[in-house]
This record gives structure tokens, C-alpha cells and sequence, in this order.
């Protein structure tokens, strides 16, 4: 195969979440091609996303490897620029350190005014905010993961009440991440024993007020009658609520993993292809 398959195939697998199928491509494209800073600057990025130590520390090395083969690399400069901005300076001085010469070196090969200037400071937008502006960040990041579970949540009720009706069963092995989802949520929400799930998801809204009210009242009478001096047992009655959360998330958990199945088994089946031909 070709290099550009190669970024192709990391492009699709990173946009699917599957960071290590990116690294075992990136990886497979270095051995097949040879060294390749586009190969580097991927296998960087999957490394970085994982956001820990020891990947932060493969992540560094790749662009390093990267670097040596294009020093003025606009990505690369930038990507490793991210990465030490993001490095505690305590724990590691050297790779903080290093931020300050990539900045002057991105700064003048992007200048502000040029095209590429833009793509920098889009990808610099977080570098230098405050606790506050992390507390919001990961606020937005939440109630986006909320409204995602709110959407599939109706998505499964209408399936289910349709008796799964216009859920294709082959999309739970597809590419389609959405479609996915639905029909592994389906499937995991299908029996009588889950039949309570099924009425919390297809009442939401409701089932959170109500379970609030209800958590807060039992609390409160438990400590009003003497029967404890301070109670949290009323919060026992989110147990259902959060359960039927849970076999959402499985859900999509699911999904995700079958979603990147399918895209490596199509990469070696177009793979494999010319071969056969």
C-alpha cells in the first residue's frame, strides 16, 4: 500500500475513537512504507490522545522521529508544541522547557496574518486556561454526552415500541457509529427483566425529576422521624435510574468496539483485494 492509504486509514479510525487501531496502522505503514512523518505525526496524536505518562512519552518520541525527518513540519511543530504545553512543569522541566523554542519556531513559520496561521491557534485554543476554563470544558463535554444519551434513549424507545422494527440488524456490525449504537442498545434492552429499563428510558425526563423529589423527601423524612441523624439512603433510589444509563453507555461501548472491527476487517479485505486480483 501506499502512504496516503495508510493516513487515510489512521483518519478513519481516529474519527471512530480507536487509538490503538490508529497506533497498529501508523506502526504497519512504518514498517511497509519506511519512516514517513506523516506515519510519526499519527502514531503521535493516537499516542497523546490516551492522556497518560507513558503514552505521552511515546507520543514525544514519535515526533522526535518525526521531526528529525522534517524539521519544519507545521503539524508536527504544532502537535509537539500541545504536548509540551500540556506537560506538567514539575515532572517534567525538559519537555516544558522545550514548549518555548517550538512556539518561536511555529510562530515563524506561521506568522499571524498567514493560511496556516488559523490552523495553529485552533489547535493552540485551549493552551493556557485556568481551572475555570477546564470546569467548563469538561461542563460542555458533559451535557453533550447527556444530550447524546437523551437522543439514543428516544432513538430505543421508539425502536422497541415498534418491536424493532426499521433497526437494521447488520448495522450492528457496520461502519455507521450510530446505527450501531441503536441496535446494540436494542438488543441489550430486549427481555422482560429489563422490562423497568425500558420504561425509565422511555420517561426520561420524568424519572430524573421524580427520583430527585423522591430521593430528597426520603432523606429528609428518615432524619424528621429520628429514624437517623443524617441519611443518604434516599439516593439508593437513583440505583434504577443509573442502571438504565449504564446499559447505555454499554451500549455505545459495544458499538464503538464492533464500529472499529468492521473498519480494520475492511482495511484488510481491500488489502488483501489487489493481491487476490
Amino acid at each position: 500500500m501506499e502512504l496516503q492509504q495508510y493516513a487515510e486509514r489512521c483518519a478513519e479510525l481516529f474519527a471512530a475513537g480507536g487509538h490503538a487501531a490508529v497506533r497498529r496502522t501508523a506502526l504497519a505503514g512504518l514498517d511497509d512504507v519506511g519512516p514517513s512523518p506523516v506515519l510519526y505525526c499519527l502514531l503521535g496524536q493516537a499516542h497523546a490522545a490516551e492522556d497518560e505518562d507513558d503514552h505521552d512519552a511515546e507520543a514525544e518520541s514519535a515526533y522526535r522521529k518525526g521531526l528529525a525527518l522534517a524539521p519544519d513540519d507545521l503539524g508536527l511543530l504544532t502537535c509537539y508544541l500541545e504536548l509540551c504545553l500540556r506537560a506538567d512543569a514539575f515532572e517534567y522541566p525538559g519537555r516544558a522547557k522545550r514548549a518555548v523554542e517550538l512556539r518561536a519556531r511555529v510562530d515563524e513559520l506561521a506568522p499571524p496574518g498567514s493560511p496556516s496561521r488559523a490552523r495553529v491557534d485552533a489547535a493552540l485554543a485551549w493552551a493556557g486556561r485556568g481551572y475555570w476554563d477546564d470546569f467548563r470544558a469538561a461542563a460542555g463535554q458533559g451535557a453533550a454526552r447527556r444530550a447524546e444519551s437523551a437522543e439514543l434513549s428516544e432513538q430505543v424507545t421508539d425502536a422497541l415500541r415498534r418491536g424493532g422494527d426499521g433497526v437494521d440488524p447488520a448495522a450492528a456490525g457496520g461502519d455507521d457509529l450510530r446505527a450501531a449504537e441503536l441496535a446494540a442498545a436494542v438488543a441489550l434492552l430486549q427481555g422482560r427483566r429489563n422490562a423497568p429499563l425500558r420504561f425509565l428510558l422511555a420517561h426520561r425526563t420524568t424519572a430524573y425529576v421524580v427520583t430527585c423529589a423522591l430521593a430528597l423527601a426520603t432523606n429528609n423524612l428518615l432524619v424528621v422521624t429520628g429514624v437517623v441523624t443524617f441519611s443518604l439512603w434516599g439516593w439508593s433510589l437513583w440505583i434504577p435510574l443509573l442502571a438504565a444509563e449504564a446499559k447505555l453507555r454499554s451500549a455505545r461501548t459495544l458499538a464503538r468496539q464492533r464500529v472499529l472491527a468492521s473498519i480494520e476487517e475492511r482495511h484488510v479485505q481491500e488489502a488483501a483485494a489487489p493481491q487476490s486480483g
